[in-house]
């Protein structure tokens, strides 16, 4: 005999948020934002008002015994009714009827619905086990099935289940790049980040052998587990993930903590966070004012921390940030009456560190055009390539000179090598 009612949905949510990097400034300085390995939840179905709706599901008769109807009869009106309590008292006494291979394929399918409904997250891993167990499952449900298990099981810690689940999927599709992302997943929460990174670096060969371009996400996550590794190529994961998703956010959490880790290059690298637009915390312009302040950057150390206020993202430090600007403005109003002549000085005389700092007041007045002749002159007296080429690629990047700009940035080698490739990275992203 048959039944017919329409199947119950199974919705595959997928998890996708960003990695939520600390921020703000205070004292004591917060510790700098920190990749997060994403751990997505299991799937499962929404229950509540103003949630997506489940997809419409095809009818299917069921094949049941007389005595299976009759036992499923007071749960499928409780179902309808959204009486879940009482569906669920009723369905503890129909289990044991259901024999045939439809009829534990419903049980867990109402034990699945019952969960989604009552947020019974131990009652959906249980239906979404009963129905791949059953044999009563379509061939075309297997797969969000076997998903389902994997992530509840991979949730729980479970690692033998989900091992097993992984490799049904890989049977059904062992083409499928994302099986790669799968047994990430499993490594990453074993806190196996290298071995991790390494599916993923599967993933993305077979998802290039496809023709199939990579995820922003992979480039995220990717980063994030070399950060975790300690790998030496971290950077260059940090910078493919800035090249497929250049939002002013992801350059913010790649910046900030650069900065953290060399903290002998934070003016660069603000500068760099400040001409990508991506200055979105307290911590930002406090660590950027300073920098500037250490080497006489009046009018930067003024501007920076009045942007700050103006878009109130200085808050907690208010008082401090006013008190400096005010001292910036002083000592700004000194050092302009001097300003030209000490540029004549520094061009003429033979000290690469005079041309440097003269250099470094300039651009932090805005003007790069003479920043750049100065730093040019630095360089050409004897300055530090890495530190003299730095700077000069700023101040032609921020002058518009872009040819000029990247060409002093690749001359950059040694321990500024990669903040040089950040730079090239964000010329490249320029319209103009």
């Amino acid at each position: 005999m048959t039944i017919q009612k329409a199947a119950l949905a199974i919705t595959a949510l997928v998890g996708g948020a960003a990695p939520a990097l600390a921020q703000g400034y205070g004292a004591p300085t917060p510790p700098p934002p920190q990749p997060q390995i994403e751990r997505p939840p299991p799937r499962t179905a929404p229950a509540q008002s103003g949630q997506a709706a489940q997809p419409a599901q095809p009818t299917r008769n069921y094949n049941l015994t007389r005595q299976e109807r009759q036992a499923f009869q007071p749960v499928i009106a409780a179902v309808t009714a959204g009486d879940w309590a009482t569906a669920t008292t009723a369905l503890a006494t129909a289990a044991p009827a259901a024999t045939s291979n439809d009829g534990k394929y419903l049980v867990g399918q109402i034990r699945l619905q019952i969960g989604i409904n009552t947020q019974n997250r131990a009652f959906q891993s249980q239906g979404i086990d009963e129905m791949i167990a059953s044999g009563g499952a379509l061939p075309t449900e297997m797969r969000a099935l076997y998903e389902n298990q994997l992530e509840f099981a991979t949730a729980a810690g479970d690692t033998a289940k989900a091992q097993r689940a992984m490799a049904a999927l890989d049977a059904m599709n062992p083409n499928d790049p994302t099986r790669f992302i799968r047994q990430a997943q499993i490594r990453a929460n074993a806190r196996d980040y290298p071995g991790a990174l390494g599916f993923y670096q599967q993933a993305v060969q077979a998802q290039q052998r496809a023709g199939q371009a990579i995820p922003a996400a992979w480039r995220q996550q990717m980063a994030a587990l070399a950060y975790q590794s300690r790998s030496p190529d971290t950077m260059r994961y940090f910078r493919e993930w800035l090249a497929a998703a250049p939002s002013p956010s992801s350059w913010h959490d790649v910046l900030a903590l650069y900065a953290s880790t060399n903290a002998s290059f934070k003016l660069d690298t603000y500068r760099l966070m400040r001409a990508a637009g991506a200055m979105n915390s307290e911590r930002d312009f406090i660590e950027l004012s300073e920098a500037a302040n250490q080497v006489r950057a009046f009018g930067e150390v003024k501007a920076v921390l009045e942007d700050g206020l103006r878009r109130n993202l200085i808050t907690q430090n208010a008082g401090y940030a006013r008190e400096r600007i005010e001292l910036a403005t002083r000592r700004a109003a000194d050092d302009r009456g001097s300003l030209a002549e000490g540029r004549r000085a520094a061009l003429a005389g033979r000290d690469a560190a005079a041309a440097l700092a003269m250099g470094d007041a300039y651009y932090g007045y805005g003007e790069y055009g003479p920043a750049a002749e100065l730093y040019r002159a630095a360089l050409q007296k004897g300055a530090e390539a890495g530190l003299g080429n730095t700077r000069l690629g700023a101040a032609l990047a921020m002058a518009g000179q872009r040819a000029e700009a990247e060409a002093a940035f690749r001359a950059v080698t040694g321990p500024r090598a990669e903040l040089a490739q950040l730079w090239l990275l964000w010329l490249s992203t320029r319209t103009s």
